[in-house]
């Protein structure tokens, strides 16, 4: 039997973790050269870059649905604290250094949240969907993705009316894991998000137009069994390709999956290895 970690012993040692890791992080916020994006603009930049629009209520495996309407309300509190904010040249954008801490005392309620290939409910959860937006949005764009964490080597959900991806995903827990990106280029960015009835909705904007285009896809993806276990494999790339002309100019694997599947695959094409 593998040995706990500190922070598996109790929920006392979890908090002092916990602690510990924001602690290192609000030091890291005030000694760090980075300039994290908090200029907010209420008009919209000219050119829309990426839009995508996210629904928000979604049966994930047997979650109770219940979290899936606390999740709304999660996503309603947290896009105003977004919506608008630019990300100028050399600024980098953090997502909790505009939300904050997401607390009852605010108003946030319990959501899904995912720890050690487990779901449970936690305040404020759900917004991984918030960032997952976000992600998918900057894949299409020249700027640089500085921190960005992942459900690491697990497919925990059958695929529900998916549109993105399988490895694009993301990971937050306030303030510690965080997810950032930086604009490197001579353009300034303006994110706009907001919530409608059944969906979360987005747009990267930009000052200037792009000359180019990006399209993620995925390829040879398959499952397949190994064992006892089935896992989900294939790779996700970025093209990239010049508007004017059409032709690629780059190809870049963003993400090789090799995720241990953890619902029923009776109903999926499973290969052997």
């Amino acid at each position: 039997m593998s040995r706990k970690l500190f922070c598996e012993i109790s929920p006392l040692t979890y908090k002092i973790s916990t602690l510990k890791c924001r602690t290192i992080r609000h030091v890291q916020n005030l000694l760090g050269r980075r300039r994290l994006a908090k200029v907010k603009q209420e008009e919209s930049l000219p050119c829309v870059i990426y839009k995508h629009n996210s629904l928000i209520r979604r049966q994930l495996g047997n979650t109770q649905m219940e979290l899936q309407e606390n999740k709304a309300v999660n996503l309603a509190l947290s896009a105003p604290k977004v919506n608008g904010v630019l990300i100028r040249p050399g600024e980098t954008f953090s997502f909790w250094r505009l939300v904050g801490n997401t607390t009852a005392a605010k108003g946030y309620k319990e959501g899904v949240t995912i720890a050690n290939t487990q779901t449970k409910a936690g305040v404020g959860g759900g917004l991984c969907q918030f960032t997952n937006l976000i992600h998918w949005m900057v894949l299409h764009t020249p700027l640089t993705i500085v921190e960005h964490h992942h459900h690491d080597g697990i497919d925990l959900f059958p695929d529900y009316n998916r549109q993105v991806p399988f490895g694009t995903g993301t990971s937050i827990v306030y303030n510690y894991l965080d997810y950032r990106f930086k604009n490197e280029t001579n353009v300034t960015y303006q994110l706009v998000v907001y919530v409608t009835d059944t969906h979360l909705c987005g747009e990267l904007r930009a000052s200037d137009p792009l000359p180019v285009k990006y399209h993620v896809k995925t390829e040879n993806e398959r499952f397949v069994r190994v064992g006892d276990a089935v896992y989900r494999q294939g790779q996700v790339y970025r093209l990239c390709i010049d508007k004017a002309t059409g032709n690629e100019l780059s190809r870049e694997l963003i993400r090789d999956n090799h995720a241990r599947v953890m619902y029923d695959t009776r109903h999926l094409l499973v290969e052997t290895d």
